[in-house]
């Protein structure tokens, strides 16, 4: 695995990165390949994004805060103005698939970002303590 350099020069931090899919090590744009799919290497760096591992928990942490947030909504909209269904379906169906698809790009790539700036790497046999 590529090790992080010492000084942060030329590196965006979290919250850039995060937010504008950013690459850890050079600041290029260049950490999404579609919606929410990781580019397998940044073009301009070189560096490999397949060796860190975010998983689902940003997946699983949106799905619940999402849907806590447009459920809430939907009820206080229904009980404030008793809309029509149609207008639940226009409202709800476009902000809570962009929610979805923002926060997960955000999501990744602030977990890959933090992976790369920390130097985090699958554990092996050299990372068990006592064995």
């Amino acid at each position: 695995m590529d090790q992080p350099r010492s000084n942060n020069e030329g590196q965006p931090g979290l919250v850039p990165a995060a937010l504008f899919g950013l690459c850890p090590q050079c600041g290029a744009r260049s950490l999404f390949e579609g919606l929410a799919r990781f580019a397998p290497k940044c073009p301009a760096c070189g560096l490999d994004y397949s060796q860190f591992n975010v998983g689902d928990g940003p997946a699983a942490f949106l799905t619940m805060v999402i849907g806590a947030l447009v459920v809430g909504l939907a009820l206080w909209v229904q009980l404030a103005f008793e809309p029509p269904f149609w207008v639940h379906v226009v409202l709800w169906v476009p902000m809570t698939a962009a929610a979805v698809i923002w926060g997960l790009r955000a999501g990744k790539a602030a977990l890959l970002a933090a992976e790369y700036r920390r130097g985090a790497k699958e554990a092996g046999g050299s990372d068990l303590q006592g064995e």
